[in-house]
């Protein structure tokens, strides 16, 4: 049940490039209202969930998604921003490498390590990466600045999930998700102010696609994933990670006529491989 959620967090996660690429709108200015709406949508549940608790709304209470939020902010601002200043294969192979740091990550937070199994799967899943990098990885001078920033934003997206796995309840989600989804927007907006007017040139398109990132990639892809990390290995959350640029891949495809390279297919058979095997040997145990 849970990996059959993760699965389709990612499957869903996999459509964000598409809508972002579809839209006109100020990255910066679209990443703060994909998670405003997203909070503003879940608020019924987070009050439905504050009565169920017998709790009262306080800043203890939302406090320990207030940094979560701002990271995930952070994310989406470095992610946009570092993917326009490099080439997109660079862009694709950098944000693929959260299996390498979230090991470290949760370690350093919950003192946690990965089973053996995911890390054959983890080195597995990387080889297929690898291949990606051999083909569409291009060291660049002129992109050297855009590549640190897609790290940065790939470091920034593992710390979060692991800030999930430390602070997010295994019950009453959304008394978590939707303080961090409005901190986090509110965050962006503050960013998008001085480079962007916040409801000019905002065309139906626009708002189409940015409830689409809210609805979808957000509310359906980021709340499972975080449900996700306080439920299962870490580490195996991760590796389903790595599943969205398959995803994306095939429906670049279809939508934008993007051909996918011969080594795509074998790429995503090693990453298909790498994610089962810690599923396998789970069941196994």
């Amino acid at each position: 049940m849970e990996l059959g959620l993760v699965l389709v967090a990612n499957i869903v996660g996999g459509t964000s490039a598409i809508m972002i690429k579809a839209s006109t709108i100020h990255p910066v200015l679209q990443a703060s209202y994909r998670l405003l709406f997203s909070g503003v949508i879940l608020a019924p549940l987070f009050f439905r969930e504050l009565k169920r608790s017998g709790r009262r709304l306080s800043l203890r209470l939302v406090a320990p998604s207030l940094l979560p939020g701002i990271v995930l902010g952070l994310h989406f601002i470095t992610w946009i921003t570092g993917a326009r200043m490099t080439l997109a294969g660079n862009a694709t192979v950098i944000v693929t490498m959260v299996p390498v740091a979230m090991p470290f990550l949760v370690f350093l937070m919950t003192r946690e390590l990965p089973r053996k199994a995911e890390i054959l799967g983890t080195l597995i899943a990387l080889a297929g990466i690898a291949i990606l990098a051999s083909f569409d990885y291009r060291l660049d001078p002129g992109h050297f600045a855009g590549d640190l920033v897609c790290f940065l934003s790939m470091i920034l997206y593992s710390v979060y999930l692991a800030l999930a796995r430390r602070f997010a309840p295994k019950e009453r989600i959304w008394l978590y998700l939707v303080p961090l989804y409005l901190a986090g927007g509110l965050f962006c907006f503050l960013c998008a102010l001085p480079f962007a007017d916040p409801l000019r040139g905002i065309t139906g398109t626009d708002v189409v696609m940015t409830l689409g990132l809210a609805l979808g990639p957000t509310i359906v892809g980021h709340s499972l994933m975080n449900r996700a990390m306080t439920k299962l290995a870490p580490q195996t959350v991760s590796l389903f990670n790595l599943t969205q640029f398959i995803v994306a891949g095939i429906l670049a495809y279809f939508i934008f006529g993007e051909l996918p390279r011969p080594e795509f297919a074998f790429a995503s058979v090693l990453i298909v491989v790498g994610v089962c095997i810690p599923i396998l040997a789970k069941k196994e145990g």
